[in-house]
C-alpha cells in the first residue's frame, strides 16, 4: 500500500488563493452559527453530571489521535497520508454534528456543549495533538525509512494562529451576540446555521467537481483508508460511552461528536502557506481531508437514519 500511495503526493488540488479565502470565510461563518447556540444553560447539566461530557472530551482529544497514530502505523502509510489522518483526528467535532445528534435522537444539549468546548479547546489541542503525533510519526519513520521520507516542518505558532482566527474569534463573537442580543439571536440563528451548512456542503461539492479527475484517480487509494479511519472515530466514541456506561442518548451524541470531524479546518490549515510551504508535495494530506469532508456527511447521515428509527432506552449497558 505504501508504494501505491506515493502517487498522491504529486497531486495538487485545484484550489486557488481565492478559494482558500472562501473556505476560511465559510468555516468562520459556520463556527459563528454554532456559537449562537451556546449559552450558560447548556453547561449546567455538565456541571451537575459531567461524566458524559468528560468522556466525550477524552474520546475526542486523547483516544482518537492516539488510535489514529496506531492505525497509520498498522496500515503502513506514506508520511503525507498519515499526517492528513492525524490532522483530521486532531480537529474538533464537525460543524454538522449538532444537526446529526438531533436527528439521531441524541442528547442535543450534550452535543452543543461538546461542540462549544471542543471548538474552544481546539485552539490549543489541535496544534498540540498534530505536533505531538505528527512529529512522533515523522521521527519514527525517518529512522526506519531513511531517505524515502523527508522531514515535514510543523510550525506550531502558525497552526495556533490559524486555528484561533478560524475558530476562536468567530466563536467569541457568536457567544457575545447570543448573550447580549437573545431576541435577535433567536431570529437569526436558524437561517444562519442552515445557510452556513449549505454553503459548506456546496464548497465541498465545488472542490469535488473542480478536482474530479484527481478524485477519480485517487479514490480507489483513499476510500478504504478514510472508511477505516471514520469507523475508528465513530467506534471510539461509541465504545467510550459503552465502557463508561453513559445513557444511550448521550452515547449517540458522543459517537457523532467523535466521528464527525471538522475536516474543513484541516483543509484550511493544509492550504496555509506559512504552515505548509506550497513547494512541498502534500497531495496525500489534502486528498484525505477532502474525501473526509464528503464521507463523514454520508456516514453521519446513514447513522442518523438508523438511529432515528431505533427507540432510545433510558438504561442500556
Amino acid at each position: 500500500m505504501h508504494n501505491s500511495l506515493e502517487v498522491l503526493d504529486h497531486i495538487r488540488l485545484n484550489f486557488s488563493a481565492g478559494g482558500v479565502h472562501i473556505l476560511n470565510i465559510a468555516l468562520a461563518f459556520i463556527m459563528f452559527g454554532v456559537a449562537l447556540d451556546i449559552n450558560l444553560s447548556h453547561f449546567k447539566g455538565v456541571i451537575t453530571n459531567p461524566k458524559s461530557y468528560l468522556t466525550g472530551l477524552v474520546s475526542q482529544f486523547v483516544l482518537l489521535p492516539a488510535l489514529t497514530f496506531l492505525l497509520v502505523i498498522l496500515l503502513n502509510l506514506t508520511a503525507t497520508v498519515a499526517l492528513g489522518m492525524i490532522l483530521v483526528a486532531a480537529c474538533p467535532g464537525g460543524n454538522i454534528s449538532n444537526f446529526m445528534s438531533a436527528g439521531a435522537k441524541g442528547n442535543i444539549a450534550l452535543s452543543v456543549t461538546l461542540t462549544a468546548t471542543a471548538t474552544l479547546l481546539a485552539i490549543f489541542m489541535t496544534p498540540f495533538n498534530f505536533t505531538l503525533w505528527g512529529d512522533f510519526y515523522i521521527q519514527h519513520y525517518n529512522k526506519a525509512a531513511g531517505e524515502l521520507l523527508r522531514p515535514i516542518t510543523i510550525d506550531e505558532v502558525q497552526v495556533f494562529q490559524t486555528v484561533f482566527l478560524l475558530l476562536g474569534i468567530p466563536v467569541i463573537i457568536g457567544v457575545l451576540v447570543s448573550s447580549k442580543f437573545p431576541q435577535l439571536t433567536s431570529k437569526i440563528k436558524k437561517p444562519i446555521k442552515t445557510s452556513s451548512i449549505l454553503f459548506f456542503i456546496g464548497l465541498v461539492i465545488f472542490l469535488l467537481t473542480s478536482n474530479f479527475e484527481h478524485f477519480n484517480n485517487s479514490i480507489k487509494l483513499v476510500f478504504f483508508i478514510v472508511l477505516a479511519h471514520n469507523l475508528l472515530a465513530l467506534g471510539t466514541g461509541f465504545l467510550s460511552g459503552t465502557v463508561m456506561r453513559i445513557p444511550q442518548s448521550d452515547r449517540r451524541s458522543l459517537t457523532i461528536e467523535t466521528g464527525i470531524q471538522n475536516s474543513g479546518l484541516a483543509l484550511a490549515l493544509m492550504f496555509n502557506p506559512k504552515i505548509f510551504p506550497p513547494e512541498m508535495e502534500l497531495g496525500g494530506m489534502t486528498i484525505i481531508a477532502a474525501w473526509w469532508g464528503i464521507w463523514h456527511i454520508i456516514s453521519g447521515l446513514t447513522l442518523v437514519y438508523f438511529w432515528s428509527h431505533k427507540k432510545v432506552t433510558l438504561h442500556e449497558a
